[in-house]
């Protein structure tokens, strides 16, 4: 399941004076600085942390605790079994992992910022923050683990360890992230074929059909060069990652419908919406949300069985 959560985005142009010697080129230092957070998650000041942290905390109880409840009352319905393990890492050309490492980065990405938007320093900040994603993932595994048409897996647990391991790794290598996983979703008639699994609805689809998710890894190369740079931050080359034909685990099966699985891997730009220029703030907290997700650009596609494509837009 995507992310295991189903009923689970700045730079203006000045003229500046010259650097003098005791201080860096101006130019240097916006080249330095991390994309804006939206206002509501700019830092507090130290008198503000004793009034802001229990709010966060309290939210972050109340909202989890409901959404563990829903789940167990409303996703997983039918008949429970004893807890067992499963191990369904050859299911799916691995799309699900992708999907649980990029929803436990961006559920880390969240709680730090908004740890840091509650006043706590960087550095505490990261390591309080950096692992919620895997604590809040996590505890699906007890549900799976007692459905007798699945199980516990431990390369789910693996896969939401790596993905907050990486946003703690760029925080405290960068103090920001320069590797944003990034997710894309187009249709597929493949959900047609089995709706009960891939999906009905476009939302189901979106959370089950893996023959329509696609994850990148956005890079911003600006970061890595030197501050002389003209590269533009807000765009970023992206690595993709996808599959298709999946409507089965099994092979027969799918060849029983005239279908063989095989994986796709994808070079295409993307937009950093973080680093789009903007003084509203209802903007501004939209473009750091849907930074999560990478836009339709012109891809170069190569897969086994067809070797290489060119799309002019790429969903």
């Amino acid at each position: 399941m995507l992310g295991l959560l189903p009923p689970l985005a700045e730079r203006a142009a000045a003229q500046v004076p010259l650097a003098t010697p005791e201080a860096p080129a101006p130019s240097a230092a916006i080249r330095s600085q991390p994309p804006a957070l939206p206002d509501s998650l700019q830092p507090a000041s130290p008198s503000r942390l004793n009034q802001r942290l229990p709010l966060l905390a309290g939210g972050l109880v109340v909202s989890y605790s409901s959404l563990m409840y829903l789940l167990s009352e409303g996703w997983y319905t039918g008949e429970r079994s004893r807890f067992h393990w499963f191990n369904d890492l050859p299911e799916w050309k691995q799309l699900d992992k992708a999907g649980h490492l990029w929803g436990a980065f961006h559920e880390s990405r969240g709680a730090v910022d908004m740890l840091r938007w509650a006043g706590v320093p960087d550095r505490r900040a990261t390591w309080y923050g950096g692992f919620v994603g895997f604590l809040l993932q996590s505890p699906i595994e007890l549900f799976d683990g007692r459905d007798p048409a699945y199980g516990a897996s431990a390369t789910d647990l693996a896969a939401n360890f790596l993905g907050s391991a990486g946003l703690i790794g760029q925080q405290l290598a960068w103090n920001e992230v320069r590797i944003m996983p990034k997710l894309s979703f187009h249709r597929t008639p493949y959900a047609g074929l089995r709706p009960n699994v891939l999906g009905r609805s476009l939302g189901e689809q979106f959370l089950k059909d893996y023959n329509g998710q696609t994850y990148w890894l956005a890079t911003d190369v600006g970061a890595f060069l030197p501050a002389t740079s003209r590269w533009p931050r807000w765009l970023q080359p992206a690595l993709g990652y996808g599959a298709q034909q999946m409507v089965f685990n099994d092979p027969d099966a799918n060849a029983a419908l005239g279908l063989r699985s095989y994986r796709q891997f994808y070079l295409s730009l993307d937009v950093d919406l973080r680093r789009i220029p903007t003084r509203n703030k209802v903007l501004k907290k939209a473009l750091y949300a849907l930074s999560i997700f990478h836009l339709p650009a012109p891809a170069l596609e190569w897969n086994p069985r067809h070797g290489f494509k060119a799309h002019g837009l790429y969903y």
